[in-house]
């Protein structure tokens, strides 16, 4: 079994009924003895993020709900260390946050790539040994992350898109109803 740390999916097993994280992909950013931080990558909100910032002018990429946790505050996932300085590597390649001036600037001037950038409001997170107990209740499964997972275009499919590359058990799991007692 993988163990979750930075820069690995989370993956919600088909028994978890928690609405906030029901059949949810989350990108770890940050795991340690202190806690885990993440952001939901398959729940896409109605919000673009001109919306949000008005100094992006007509800029209208989508907004995905990180998590239950302070949906009040905007984070960032890129694929532009040079060009957003300050991010934090997560993974290979891709970075969480960074001077968000130089990002509007980097938007407004449309020199970069939509598909090398994700928007959150909010975060998902757990406390010290928080996470540990969720996974010995086996309400995550833990598995590698790549970057056609991060920035995919069909959030409504990435929890099946995972768990059908993890193969075998898992992939199982994809045709599993949300209720079991409506089977």
């Amino acid at each position: 079994m993988i163990e979750p740390k930075a820069g690995r999916l989370l993956v919600a097993n088909p028994h978890l009924d928690d609405p906030n994280f029901l059949r949810s992909v989350i990108f770890l950013c940050e795991h340690n003895e202190e806690g885990s931080f993440g952001f939901v990558l398959n729940r896409k909100l109605d919000y673009t993020v001109d919306e949000l910032v008005p100094e992006l002018g007509d800029f209208q990429l989508p907004v995905y709900e990180g998590g239950p946790v302070e949906l009040h505050t905007l984070h960032f996932l890129h694929q532009y260390p040079e060009q957003i300085p300050g991010g934090q590597e997560v993974m290979e390649g891709v970075y969480w946050g960074g001077e968000f001036e130089k990002l509007i600037e980097l938007i407004n001037s449309r020199t970069i790539d939509t598909d090398k950038i994700r928007f959150y409001l909010g975060y998902s997170g757990w406390g010290a040994g928080q996470l540990a107990s969720e996974m010995d209740e086996n309400t995550w499964i833990v598995s590698e992350a790549s970057k056609k997972f991060l920035f995919a275009s069909n959030e409504k499919e990435l929890w099946k898109a995972v768990l059908k590359e993890l193969g075998g058990t898992y992939e199982l799991f994809i045709n599993a109803p949300v209720d079991p007692r409506l089977n």
